[in-house]
């Protein structure tokens, strides 16, 4: 019985945040002084906000249709009509920049939300039920498709099914989910035995309640900073493979598409080329900018180290 009453005694603190004395919640910077410190996280999260602007609001920021031709003014160089040029079919490629955008967010959020709700429930239940349920999935299920390449996996899933939105998101999502069910077993099993876990399971709460009370909030951050960097790889994979022609198919514009049309005209017009090609970079640096930047605000030590 006195147990009992220490173990509830002691659970709110624990569970509200288990590492209170090193570091109170009052002492995080705020986010102005975040990004004043650190010059490539605002640079980030204004590349961020660009990108977002365009996904969103492509309709309104687009000067012209993406898929309408003109071959009369076809390859054209950047001029006060046509800022970024255009194709070889004429079409504008300041359009098609934008549109892109919202193809490579959509698939990037879409991916890492699948691939780390999988890789949380399988990794979750590996790290916390352990015994034979964790060889299963991690000797055997894990190791299994980490034998096998990511990028292979998802071009002969696409060449499969055909190409197509659904099915590029799919095709990612298979070898995507892994990394993260990972790193929830090995957060899980670094929280499972804490203090805060032991009172919960000796009131008597049930697995899932410790699960989703006690353990996932402390194993948030590292996940934070894993999707944030899954999201550039996700961009990058998209481009990929709408470079080699298995991304969503035309007239949809995709930067991988339009860097895999413009290939003939490397020489002739390498404004076609460029553009695209910057914006897939740009894309990419954006969410490594921001991962490294979440990192190291959700790092105690880190933040010290630094001067946060």
């Amino acid at each position: 019985m006195c147990l009992v009453y220490l173990a509830a005694a002691l659970l709110p603190t624990y569970a509200a945040n288990p590492e209170a004395p090193a570091t109170p919640a009052a002492a995080r910077p705020s986010l102005a002084t975040t990004l004043r410190r650190q010059p490539l996280a605002a640079i980030g999260f204004a590349l961020l906000i660009v990108f977002a602007a365009m996904a969103i609001l492509a309709p309104l920021l687009a000067p012209y249709n993406p898929s309408s031709l003109d071959l009369l003014h076809r390859l054209a160089a950047p001029s006060r009509r046509h800022w970024l040029g255009t194709d070889e079919l004429g079409r504008d490629i300041l359009s098609r920049v934008i549109y892109g955008a919202r193809l490579s967010l959509t698939v990037a959020v879409s991916v890492v939300s699948l691939s780390l709700a999988t890789g949380l429930a399988l990794g979750g239940i590996a790290g916390y039920c352990g015994r034979w349920i964790d060889i299963a999935i991690n000797t055997f299920l894990m190791n299994a498709f980490m034998a096998l390449p990511g990028i292979l996996l998802a071009i002969a899933f696409v060449a499969f099914l055909g190409p197509g939105l659904l099915n590029l998101i799919l095709a990612l999502s298979i070898g995507g989910w892994v990394g993260y069910a990972r790193l929830v077993r090995a957060q899980v099993l670094a929280v499972r035995e804490r203090e805060f876990v032991e009172a919960a399971r000796a009131l008597g709460a049930s697995d899932l309640r410790i699960f989703v009370r006690h353990i996932l909030p402390n194993i948030v951050q590292p996940l934070t900073v894993q999707s944030a960097i899954g999201m550039a790889g996700a961009v990058l994979a998209e481009a990929t493979l709408s470079f080699l022609g298995l991304g969503v198919p035309p007239p949809t514009a995709s930067w991988g598409s339009m860097l895999n049309d413009a290939r003939p005209f490397l020489f002739d017009a390498p404004h076609v080329v460029f553009f695209p090609a910057i914006a897939v970079m740009l894309c990419v640096l954006c969410f490594n900018f921001l991962g490294d930047a979440l990192r190291d605000y959700l790092d105690p030590r880190t933040r010290i180290a630094i001067g946060l």
